[in-house]
Protein backbone atom coordinates (compact mmCIF):
# COMPACT_ATOMS: atom_id res chain seq x y z
CA UNK A 1 0.00 0.00 0.00
CA UNK A 2 2.98 2.27 0.44
CA UNK A 3 3.45 2.53 -3.33
CA UNK A 4 -0.11 1.95 -4.56
CA UNK A 5 -1.85 4.36 -2.15
CA UNK A 6 1.08 6.30 -0.69
CA UNK A 7 0.12 4.86 2.69
CA UNK A 8 3.24 4.83 4.82
CA UNK A 9 4.56 6.32 8.02
CA UNK A 10 8.18 7.34 8.04
CA UNK A 11 11.11 8.85 9.85
CA UNK A 12 14.20 10.42 8.38
CA UNK A 13 17.31 10.39 10.54
CA UNK A 14 20.83 11.50 9.82
CA UNK A 15 24.22 10.39 11.00
CA UNK A 16 27.12 12.28 12.49
CA UNK A 17 30.34 10.40 11.93
CA UNK A 18 28.31 7.44 10.75
CA UNK A 19 26.26 7.17 13.95
CA UNK A 20 22.52 7.77 14.11
CA UNK A 21 21.55 11.07 15.70
CA UNK A 22 18.57 11.38 18.07
CA UNK A 23 17.52 7.81 17.36
CA UNK A 24 15.32 7.48 20.46
CA UNK A 25 13.33 10.60 19.63
CA UNK A 26 12.73 9.44 16.06
CA UNK A 27 11.71 6.00 17.29
CA UNK A 28 9.19 7.49 19.71
CA UNK A 29 7.67 9.68 17.00
CA UNK A 30 7.40 6.70 14.64
CA UNK A 31 5.68 4.73 17.38
CA UNK A 32 3.10 7.48 17.76
CA UNK A 33 2.48 7.61 13.99
CA UNK A 34 1.96 3.85 13.92
CA UNK A 35 -0.50 4.10 16.80
CA UNK A 36 -2.50 6.76 14.98
CA UNK A 37 -2.71 4.55 11.87
CA UNK A 38 -3.38 1.35 13.80
CA UNK A 39 -0.37 -0.37 12.20
CA UNK A 40 1.52 -3.03 14.15
CA UNK A 41 4.80 -3.61 12.31
CA UNK A 42 5.19 -7.01 13.96
CA UNK A 43 8.75 -6.14 14.96
CA UNK A 44 9.77 -4.22 18.10
CA UNK A 45 10.80 -0.72 17.11
CA UNK A 46 13.94 -1.09 19.22
CA UNK A 47 14.93 -3.93 16.89
CA UNK A 48 14.09 -1.84 13.81
CA UNK A 49 16.28 1.04 14.95
CA UNK A 50 19.13 -1.24 15.94
CA UNK A 51 18.98 -2.54 12.38
CA UNK A 52 18.94 1.06 11.09
CA UNK A 53 22.07 1.81 13.12
CA UNK A 54 23.77 -1.27 11.68
CA UNK A 55 22.81 -0.32 8.12
CA UNK A 56 24.05 3.24 8.69
CA UNK A 57 27.36 2.01 10.13
CA UNK A 58 27.89 -0.36 7.21
CA UNK A 59 26.95 2.14 4.50
CA UNK A 60 28.90 4.99 6.04
CA UNK A 61 32.04 2.89 5.68
CA UNK A 62 31.36 2.73 1.93
CA UNK A 63 31.63 6.51 1.53
CA UNK A 64 34.86 7.43 -0.25
CA UNK A 65 35.32 10.35 2.15
CA UNK A 66 34.55 9.55 5.78
CA UNK A 67 33.78 13.22 6.49
CA UNK A 68 30.48 12.72 4.73
CA UNK A 69 27.32 11.52 6.45
CA UNK A 70 24.09 9.75 5.60
CA UNK A 71 20.38 10.30 5.59
CA UNK A 72 18.61 7.23 6.94
CA UNK A 73 14.97 6.46 6.15
CA UNK A 74 12.80 4.07 8.15
CA UNK A 75 9.30 3.54 6.80
CA UNK A 76 6.39 1.20 7.49
CA UNK A 77 3.45 0.38 5.21
CA UNK A 78 0.28 -1.56 6.04
CA UNK A 79 1.47 -4.29 3.66
CA UNK A 80 0.68 -5.40 0.13
CA UNK A 81 -2.48 -4.03 -1.49
CA UNK A 82 -4.77 -6.98 -2.32
CA UNK A 83 -5.72 -5.49 -5.71
CA UNK A 84 -2.10 -5.77 -6.82
CA UNK A 85 -1.48 -9.25 -5.43
CA UNK A 86 -4.29 -11.47 -6.63
CA UNK A 87 -6.59 -10.49 -3.80
CA UNK A 88 -4.04 -11.30 -1.13
CA UNK A 89 -2.67 -8.78 1.32
CA UNK A 90 0.32 -9.17 3.60
CA UNK A 91 1.55 -8.17 7.04
CA UNK A 92 2.98 -4.65 7.36
CA UNK A 93 6.25 -4.00 5.59
CA UNK A 94 9.23 -2.35 7.30
CA UNK A 95 12.05 -0.90 5.20
CA UNK A 96 15.32 0.93 5.83
CA UNK A 97 17.50 2.70 3.31
CA UNK A 98 20.27 5.29 3.33
CA UNK A 99 21.71 7.91 1.00
CA UNK A 100 24.63 10.35 1.17
CA UNK A 101 23.42 13.67 2.58
CA UNK A 102 23.01 16.23 -0.21
CA UNK A 103 25.03 19.02 1.41
CA UNK A 104 25.32 20.73 -1.96
CA UNK A 105 21.57 21.41 -1.89
CA UNK A 106 21.68 23.63 1.20
CA UNK A 107 25.27 24.53 2.10
CA UNK A 108 24.98 28.01 0.54
CA UNK A 109 21.90 28.73 2.68
CA UNK A 110 23.91 28.91 5.91
CA UNK A 111 25.30 32.20 4.57
CA UNK A 112 22.75 33.34 1.97
CA UNK A 113 19.69 32.33 4.00
CA UNK A 114 16.31 30.97 2.96
CA UNK A 115 13.61 33.04 1.25
CA UNK A 116 10.05 32.23 2.33
CA UNK A 117 6.77 32.94 0.57
CA UNK A 118 3.14 32.79 1.70
CA UNK A 119 1.13 30.51 -0.57
CA UNK A 120 -2.48 29.54 -1.19
CA UNK A 121 -1.87 25.88 -0.33
CA UNK A 122 -2.96 25.18 3.26
CA UNK A 123 -1.96 22.68 5.89
CA UNK A 124 -3.94 19.43 5.90
CA UNK A 125 -6.77 19.88 8.45
CA UNK A 126 -6.88 17.74 11.57
CA UNK A 127 -10.17 16.30 10.32
CA UNK A 128 -8.12 14.55 7.62
CA UNK A 129 -5.24 13.37 9.80
CA UNK A 130 -3.61 14.58 13.04
CA UNK A 131 -0.78 17.09 12.69
CA UNK A 132 1.47 14.78 14.72
CA UNK A 133 1.26 12.01 12.10
CA UNK A 134 4.44 11.91 10.03
CA UNK A 135 3.43 10.17 6.83
CA UNK A 136 4.59 9.91 3.24
CA UNK A 137 1.60 11.84 1.84
CA UNK A 138 3.29 15.13 0.98
CA UNK A 139 1.49 16.41 -2.12
CA UNK A 140 0.45 19.64 -0.40
CA UNK A 141 4.10 20.39 0.40
CA UNK A 142 5.10 19.79 -3.21
CA UNK A 143 2.38 22.10 -4.50
CA UNK A 144 3.19 24.76 -1.89
CA UNK A 145 6.89 24.85 -2.78
CA UNK A 146 6.07 24.93 -6.49
CA UNK A 147 3.85 27.97 -5.93
CA UNK A 148 6.50 29.67 -3.77
CA UNK A 149 9.15 29.14 -6.43
CA UNK A 150 6.85 30.56 -9.09
CA UNK A 151 6.34 33.68 -6.96
CA UNK A 152 10.06 34.03 -6.23
CA UNK A 153 12.68 31.75 -7.75
CA UNK A 154 14.42 29.71 -5.07
CA UNK A 155 11.87 30.53 -2.36
CA UNK A 156 10.25 27.96 -0.09
CA UNK A 157 6.68 27.96 1.11
CA UNK A 158 5.53 28.84 4.59
CA UNK A 159 2.37 26.83 5.16
CA UNK A 160 -0.56 27.99 7.30
CA UNK A 161 -3.85 26.54 8.49
CA UNK A 162 -7.15 27.75 7.05
CA UNK A 163 -7.55 30.19 9.98
CA UNK A 164 -4.13 31.77 9.39
CA UNK A 165 -2.12 29.97 12.06
CA UNK A 166 1.43 29.37 10.89
CA UNK A 167 2.35 25.70 10.68
CA UNK A 168 5.70 24.85 9.05
CA UNK A 169 7.55 24.63 5.76
CA UNK A 170 7.66 21.56 3.55
CA UNK A 171 10.84 20.33 5.20
CA UNK A 172 11.28 22.17 8.48
CA UNK A 173 9.84 23.52 11.69
CA UNK A 174 9.93 27.28 12.27
CA UNK A 175 11.53 29.11 15.16
CA UNK A 176 11.30 32.87 15.50
CA UNK A 177 13.46 35.15 17.60
CA UNK A 178 12.02 38.26 19.18
CA UNK A 179 14.50 39.99 21.45
CA UNK A 180 15.65 37.31 23.88
CA UNK A 181 12.54 35.17 23.30
CA UNK A 182 12.38 32.04 21.16
CA UNK A 183 8.92 31.21 19.80
CA UNK A 184 7.63 28.30 17.74
CA UNK A 185 4.18 27.14 16.61
CA UNK A 186 2.34 25.05 19.17
CA UNK A 187 2.17 21.23 18.88
CA UNK A 188 -1.43 21.65 17.69
CA UNK A 189 -0.21 23.76 14.76
CA UNK A 190 2.85 21.89 13.44
CA UNK A 191 4.42 18.46 13.37
CA UNK A 192 6.41 17.98 16.59
CA UNK A 193 9.97 18.27 15.32
CA UNK A 194 12.84 16.15 16.59
CA UNK A 195 15.35 18.85 15.65
CA UNK A 196 13.13 21.49 17.24
CA UNK A 197 13.06 19.55 20.49
CA UNK A 198 16.85 19.21 20.38
CA UNK A 199 17.20 22.98 19.99
CA UNK A 200 14.74 23.51 22.84
CA UNK A 201 17.00 21.45 25.11
CA UNK A 202 20.11 23.30 23.92
CA UNK A 203 18.42 26.64 24.54
CA UNK A 204 17.20 25.54 27.96
CA UNK A 205 20.72 24.55 28.98
CA UNK A 206 21.83 28.11 28.19
CA UNK A 207 18.94 29.92 29.90
CA UNK A 208 17.07 30.63 26.66
CA UNK A 209 13.55 29.28 27.18
CA UNK A 210 11.57 28.36 24.09
CA UNK A 211 7.83 29.05 24.07
CA UNK A 212 5.35 27.17 21.87
CA UNK A 213 2.21 29.10 20.88
CA UNK A 214 0.12 29.89 17.83
CA UNK A 215 1.83 32.34 15.49
CA UNK A 216 0.62 34.46 12.59
CA UNK A 217 2.35 35.53 9.40
CA UNK A 218 2.70 38.97 11.02
CA UNK A 219 4.62 37.39 13.90
CA UNK A 220 7.02 35.86 11.41
CA UNK A 221 7.35 39.06 9.37
CA UNK A 222 8.14 41.14 12.47
CA UNK A 223 10.65 38.71 14.01
CA UNK A 224 14.26 39.68 14.60
CA UNK A 225 15.31 36.32 13.20
CA UNK A 226 13.57 33.26 11.76
CA UNK A 227 15.20 29.84 11.75
CA UNK A 228 14.29 26.57 10.05
CA UNK A 229 14.99 23.31 11.87
CA UNK A 230 15.18 19.96 10.10
CA UNK A 231 17.05 16.67 10.27
CA UNK A 232 19.39 16.93 7.25
CA UNK A 233 20.54 20.57 7.43
CA UNK A 234 19.95 20.98 11.20
CA UNK A 235 19.39 24.75 11.29
CA UNK A 236 19.09 27.34 8.53
CA UNK A 237 18.46 31.10 8.72
CA UNK A 238 15.56 32.81 6.94
CA UNK A 239 16.41 36.19 5.41
CA UNK A 240 13.13 37.27 3.82
CA UNK A 241 9.39 36.70 3.78
CA UNK A 242 7.33 37.65 0.74
CA UNK A 243 10.21 39.67 -0.64
CA UNK A 244 10.76 41.74 2.52
CA UNK A 245 13.78 41.23 4.79
CA UNK A 246 13.54 39.46 8.12
CA UNK A 247 15.40 41.53 10.68
CA UNK A 248 18.58 42.83 9.08
CA UNK A 249 18.08 40.59 6.05
CA UNK A 250 21.00 38.30 6.83
CA UNK A 251 21.74 35.51 9.34
CA UNK A 252 21.66 36.89 12.87
CA UNK A 253 23.42 36.28 16.19
CA UNK A 254 20.92 33.73 17.53
CA UNK A 255 21.38 31.63 14.42
CA UNK A 256 25.13 31.73 14.87
CA UNK A 257 24.85 30.88 18.57
CA UNK A 258 22.53 27.91 18.08
CA UNK A 259 24.63 26.52 15.22
CA UNK A 260 27.68 26.77 17.48
CA UNK A 261 25.89 24.98 20.33
CA UNK A 262 24.68 22.27 17.95
CA UNK A 263 28.16 21.80 16.49
CA UNK A 264 29.71 21.52 19.94
CA UNK A 265 27.10 18.95 20.93
CA UNK A 266 27.80 16.63 17.99
CA UNK A 267 31.56 17.16 17.90
CA UNK A 268 31.88 18.70 14.46
CA UNK A 269 31.24 22.02 12.74
CA UNK A 270 27.97 21.38 10.88
CA UNK A 271 28.46 24.37 8.59
CA UNK A 272 32.03 23.48 7.67
CA UNK A 273 31.01 19.89 7.00
CA UNK A 274 28.46 21.16 4.48
CA UNK A 275 30.91 23.66 2.97
CA UNK A 276 33.42 20.87 2.40
CA UNK A 277 30.80 18.75 0.63
CA UNK A 278 32.37 19.26 -2.80
CA UNK A 279 34.93 16.73 -1.68
CA UNK A 280 32.28 14.16 -0.77
CA UNK A 281 30.84 11.57 -3.14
Amino acid sequence: MGFVLGTAVTEQLRTFGGRLFLSDAHRNRLRRSLEICGIDPGIPLVTVFLAAAEVAHHNHALLSNMRGDLGVIVFVTPGDHPSQHGGNGSPPRVAIHTFPLAFQAWKHLYRAGVKLRSVSIQQVPSTSWPIELKCRSRMHYFLADREASQLEPGARAIICHSDGRVSETSTANLLIVRGSRLLTPSPQDALPGVSLEFVRLLAQEHSMPLEARSLSIEDVANADEVLLLSTPSCLLPVVSLNGRPIGAGHPGPMCEKLISLWSNSVGLDIVMQAMDSEFFP
